[in-house]
């Protein structure tokens, strides 16, 4: 029995966007069913110039170029790619045929998945969670945002596999399915460009719980002002695990950690002081929420506990580089909102030059401005856009414009002090000068190692 195509069954299916997921949604379907008739909208004038297979698929009708969104409500089912925003078309019509890649799997295997979302931290965790339950020899998938299409994987979802989905926001956007474990770690201003409003970004995001019930969990930082308010007002039936910095003992619902140890249902499962790579107060935070994870599985805390801390943090978040002339260099390209660029300061703790900013998305920078005219951070080397922007509001420190991230570097290896560190940590996405976060961040390794 194959649950996705029994879905999929005798309606009339439009796969919206046929990029990297488009396209893995398509390879599925196709393996299952040469014979299933699709559409594939997309913008891209040239897709069927560009993909010879398409041009043989006599069961494939292509619509592409400017009027690919205009007969939607046409389909039974659109699957739809996370990174098309819709946010400037009527779709009242149709909002209900409209899914996804994460949607059909939840909808098809939603008991075996563990589902992490949050404005930072998501790759992280997810990864964390999925080390641990492959060292404690539990059959899992890591799946989702974090590269790899879920599609690609169904073939190998059996009835004992825990799937571990890292769940963006624009991947939650509209799902009528929550998963039986679901985490939010945090929530902050992001992809206001892509959600239209910070009120609309959030409503994703609290989707991972709003359709759960009295069986399933939701695991929530009520350290997070915002999503603590969100949590408390909205009527999810699931059981609620929070997790804080705290001291004394709390509810068996509360995971929290003071300056010692983590602590589950009042017991210590962790110890702070034990010799990790995952470096600063935001990632202790992360490793809170794991621990609920292995609460639930009832899996050895102990063993949990080795896999944490022989974890090696992933790339682009808080990644040693080197250390070059007496000058140590950290990659934190994946930082795109101010928390981030002011977590890794505080992670790092000798910060001496900061290479910052990116595209403006409409995000509020006064906290990010504030910090650093208190910071111990010398050297605030701008980029465009919103780099400009902060440096032209701070007079304290040395601050230095650079039209790229080669005169960034240059300037960087003048100017910062031998014994101390320069960061890259953008506070901004990427995408006014690079093609993602990925390409800055191996550009400045480059650019550091050369």
């Amino acid at each position: 029995m194959n649950k996705v195509m029994d879905f999929l069954e005798g309606k009339k299916v439009a796969i919206l966007g046929f990029g990297k997921e488009g396209k893995s949604t398509f390879n599925y379907i196709r393996r299952h069913n040469p014979n299933f008739k699709l559409f594939v909208l997309d913008q891209n004038e040239n897709l069927v110039a560009e993909n010879e297979f398409l041009r043989g698929d006599t069961r494939t009708r292509v619509i592409a170029g400017y009027n690919y969104l205009d007969n939607l409500r046409d389909y039974d089912v659109i699957i739809k790619t996370p990174g098309l925003s819709l946010k400037n078309i009527d779709i009242s019509r149709f909002e209900n045929n409209i899914t996804s890649q994460i949607e059909i799997v939840l909808e098809c295997f939603r008991d075996q998945i563990i589902g992490v979302t949050g404005t930072k931290g998501k790759s992280t965790t997810a990864s964390m969670i999925y080390k641990i339950l492959k060292d404690q020899n539990v059959d899992a998938l890591l799946l989702g945002n974090i590269g790899t299409p879920v599609f690609d994987h169904l073939d190998d979802i059996k009835d004992s596999t825990k799937v571990v989905i890292e769940m963006s926001s624009h991947q939650l956007e509209f799902i009528r399915t929550s998963p039986h474990i679901g985490i939010i770690l945090n929530l902050f201003e992001d992809h206001l460009d892509h959600a239209g409003s910070i009120e609309h970004y959030h409503e994703c995001k609290m989707k991972m719980f709003e359709y759960q019930s009295r069986i399933d969990y939701a695991i929530y930082c009520e350290d997070n002002a915002t999503l603590d308010n969100l949590v408390k007002g909205q009527k999810s039936g699931a059981q609620l695990i929070k997790y804080k910095f705290a001291s004394g003992k709390h509810d068996f619902n509360t995971i929290y950690c003071d300056d010692n140890y983590i602590y589950c249902k009042n017991k210590p499962v962790y110890n702070v002081a034990d010799d990790r790579n995952l470096i600063g107060r935001h990632n202790l935070s992360n490793v809170m929420a794991v621990f609920a994870v292995v609460s639930i599985l009832g899996l050895s805390n102990k063993e949990a506990s080795k896999s944490i801390n022989e974890f090696v943090p992933l790339e682009h978040r808080l990644e040693p580089v080197g250390i070059y002339d007496g000058v140590t260099y950290y990659n934190d390209a994946i930082a795109t909102i101010p928390n981030a660029t002011i977590n890794a300061i505080e992670s790092l703790g000798i910060v001496n030059t900061l290479i910052f900013g990116g595209k403006d998305r409409g995000i509020h920078y006064e906290e990010l401005v504030e910090y650093l005219k208190n910071a111990n951070v010398e050297n605030l080397i701008c980029m465009p856009d919103t780099g400009y922007t902060i440096g032209s509001q701070i007079t304290n420190k040395n601050v230095y414009k650079a039209e790229n991230l080669e005169q960034a570097v240059s300037i960087a290896k003048q100017v910062t002090k031998k014994g101390m560190i320069c960061l890259l940590s953008p506070a901004a996405s990427s995408y006014n000068q690079f093609k993602n976060f990925e390409e800055k961040g191996n550009l400045f390794k480059d650019l550091v190692r050369k």
